[in-house]
């Protein structure tokens, strides 16, 4: 057991939130009981997961996407509503972190979804320097833009949308999780042969084919379902608490 600003000073002192501009507030959103025995993660904070979360007796939830962000009228209707009185009916905390989520250097989204693929981080780029570039782990390389291609599919098991480049191997892989579409341009420039990330975006598909730069949308639910189990469940050992993730499907 542990008390819930004990959980929190873990996650602050991990994700270091004090360092992001972000798009909207990062560490306890919700709050709920004072004692925390067990806290569940998952990638959003949909109702589905609050629900679960219910079912299994957690205490607190820890989420990449929480219930607030920049621009939201404030209003708690509909599906607001609906999460926001589940959480307190049940005395549940929801914890979010969303770019420091992404950012951490070992557990974060692009650190774990990198360990997935087998790729290794030598550098940053892009905005707060959220973007991975590397390589293969093994030191290999991609005969091409589809073997890669084909390599994140099978490693995430979804489809993934494939937009190639100029012909040839691949050694220099940036990725970036979720909805980095925008991030591509910087990892052009900072000499990237293929982009992961979740989304693709229409002007997207023009630059890999002009700039010669591989494009591979891997799914934003897909690519983010990784650093919150795992940042959740260090600080749940660290602390002496259960932990348990859930995941709930999505498309996207």
């Amino acid at each position: 057991m542990t008390h819930r600003q004990d959980l929190l000073q873990a996650f602050d002192e991990l994700l270091e939130p004090h360092r992001f501009k972000d798009y909207g507030p990062n560490g306890l959103q919700v709050e709920g009981r004072d004692e925390v025995r067990r806290i569940v993660s998952g990638v959003t904070a949909s109702r589905a997961l609050i629900e679960r979360a219910v079912d299994a007796r957690a205490d607190a939830i820890f989420v990449h996407h929480g219930l607030f962000w920049r621009g939201q009228d404030g209003r708690v209707t509909g599906w607001m509503k609906q999460r926001l009185a589940l959480l307190l009916a049940h005395d549940i905390s929801l914890f979010a972190y969303h770019l420091p989520l992404d950012a951490h250097p070992a557990l974060g989204n692009n650190a774990q979804l990198g360990d997935r693929l087998g790729l290794l981080a030598s550098s940053r780029f892009g905005d707060q320097d959220l973007g991975f570039l590397g390589a293969r782990s093994d030191g290999g390389r991609f005969d091409d833009a589809s073997a890669l291609a084909d390599h994140v599919q099978q490693a995430l098991g979804r489809s993934v949308t494939c937009v190639e480049g100029a012909a040839g191997t691949i050694t220099r892989i940036a990725w970036c999780t979720g909805g980095a579409q925008s991030y591509f341009e910087a990892a052009i420039a900072a000499g990237a042969q293929a982009f992961v990330t979740g989304e693709i975006s229409e002007p997207q598909a023009h630059y890999a084919r002009e700039c010669g730069v591989a494009f591979i949308a891997c799914g934003h639910h897909a690519s983010e379902r990784y650093g919150a189990p795992a940042v959740a469940g260090h600080v749940a050992q660290q602390l002496g608490i259960e932990h348990e993730f859930i995941e709930v499907p999505n498309p996207a």
